[in-house]
């Protein structure tokens, strides 16, 4: 266990971050499951701006890589344009 306050501080801190980061990256998995459910190319497509947005906003701050949220916007596109 931590022996410094710092260093217990630091632990608390980093539990917090975890706990927040891995909310965001469930919903923003759970929204991409959905929209690649959805057969209906209306609806898909009204959903498709959302889902890249949230997946942008998770890239900016890194609790998702960059490229990763690229693949997902383009593997998404391809999936709403072919319905």
């Amino acid at each position: 266990m931590a022996n410094h306050q710092s260093s217990e501080k630091r632990i608390r801190q980093s539990e917090k971050r975890k706990l927040h980061n891995r909310y965001y990256a469930k919903t923003a998995r759970n929204a991409v499951r959905k929209l690649r459910a959805l057969t209906e190319k209306e609806a898909a497509a009204d959903l498709l701006p959302k889902v890249s947005s949230m997946l942008d906003k998770l890239a900016k701050k890194n609790i998702i890589h960059k490229n990763k949220a690229a693949n997902l916007k383009s593997k998404l596109a391809l999936h709403v344009n072919k319905l």
